[in-house]
């Protein structure tokens, strides 16, 4: 070893500052999240570790042809990551409870309105319009599209973004309940809802996809990407013809760019870029969201309550947001909380696909708003 490399390895605890030490900390917390709390441990591990090594101080991992830097230029200054991970999201979802009972698609829609709201507050605190919308996406409860569409937006926010979404994902079973018990009573909560299974035919599963992706590229081109890798991985599914690759798409693919897209978000959380007050707002703002999705699905579950002469049980309108299916398995938990003989999972299903929609549309709808592409 050359004496100037010596001199600067044995420099490099002088350059470790507080806010490196507390974002390597932080980087620790995720990392334990995931292995003792199991919460999304395929993201938040590869996230806590590269935390934790793009803030050790004078080590080239993270420069531009570093390990770190090359995972973030290519997989997601790209967009790469996040659009192979869509096609695996695409291939693990059933869309056939949304397809039998299409009303569903309603509560797809109400639960977007974190978004929109969130959006709203952020730009009332000061942030731009592109910075409001790229915080308000995190509404979307959907890491690959909150990751999509804040780099395309506000890439120095990917950060906060990115780990707002994917730990209120991960906190799914937490922060639900008590917004749908809050907004809910006893008899609401135990409305029976018989499932009658409504046969879909293959030809319908295959050309839903296909359709959707038509129509919502017309309609926003510049999101084209979003839809269009999701439903391809959905029509790999539903043709039945390419098991090996539906498989792959779930699996190796899936998987592989879920690890090398944590790292890379992990790259992205230094302790000088980290360590701000926008940054608390940002996460603060992303748990609003994500109550406020909440109760907007609750909510229009009590409107369908009423519309339906009270038949329709309002915490299936929970399940209308992307966290397929976690979302859908908390309603039936909690509905089985008031009554033992109520099964609301097929039906919470069925919203819950449309949530998965929704917030790719939703994220299609942001980006071509404002990038003028409508």
């Amino acid at each position: 070893m050359e004496f100037g490399n010596l001199l600067q390895l044995l420099a490099a605890p002088t350059h470790l500052t507080w806010q490196m030490v507390v974002m390597m900390i932080a980087g620790g917390v995720l990392i334990y999240l995931g292995i003792a709390k199991d919460y999304e441990p395929v993201l938040l591990i590869p996230i806590g570790f590269g935390a934790i090594l793009t803030n050790l101080p004078l080590t080239p991992i993270t420069s531009e042809e570093g390990l770190l830097g090359l995972m973030y230029h290519v997989g997601v200054s790209t967009e790469l990551f996040p659009l192979l991970i869509f096609i695996g999201v695409g291939a693990m979802t059933d869309f056939g409870p949304l397809l039998e009972n299409p009303k569903m698609a309603l509560l797809g829609a109400a639960g977007q309105f974190g978004i929109f709201g969130t959006l709203m507050l952020a730009l009332f605190l000061g942030f731009d319009l592109n910075e409001a919308a790229s915080i308000g996406i995190i509404g979307a409860i959907d890491g690959p599209t909150s990751i999509y569409v804040s780099s395309k937006l506000a890439p120095h926010l990917l950060g906060p973004i990115a780990v707002a979404a994917y730990s209120y994902m991960s906190l799914v079973p937490i922060i639900q309940p008590p917004v749908m018990r809050w907004l809910t009573n006893t008899r609401e909560r135990t409305v029976r809802m018989p499932y009658t299974e409504r046969e879909v035919s293959r030809t319908t599963r295959i050309l839903f996809p296909i359709v959707v992706t038509i129509i919502v590229s017309l309609i926003a081109p510049v999101a084209s990407p979003l839809i269009a890798t999701l439903m391809f991985g959905n029509l790999l599914r539903e043709s039945g013809v390419v098991e090996r690759l539906s498989q792959s798409a779930q699996n190796e693919i899936a998987n592989v760019s879920t690890m090398f897209l944590g790292l890379a978000i992990g790259s992205t959380m230094t302790g000088a870029a980290f360590i701000r007050l926008d940054t608390l707002l940002i996460l603060a703002m992303g748990l609003l969201a994500f109550v406020l999705d909440t109760a907007g699905g609750v909510l229009f579950g009590k409107l369908m309550y009423l519309l339906t002469s009270k038949k329709f049980n309002p915490l299936i309108g929970a399940a209308g947001i992307s966290a397929f299916p976690m979302s859908a398995r908390v309603v039936q938990r909690v509905g089985q909380e008031f009554d033992q003989q109520n099964f609301l999972l097929m039906h919470a299903m069925g919203a819950n696909t449309a949530g998965q929609l929704g917030s790719v549309i939703a994220g299609s709808v942001v980006l071509s708003l404002l990038t003028g592409a409508f």
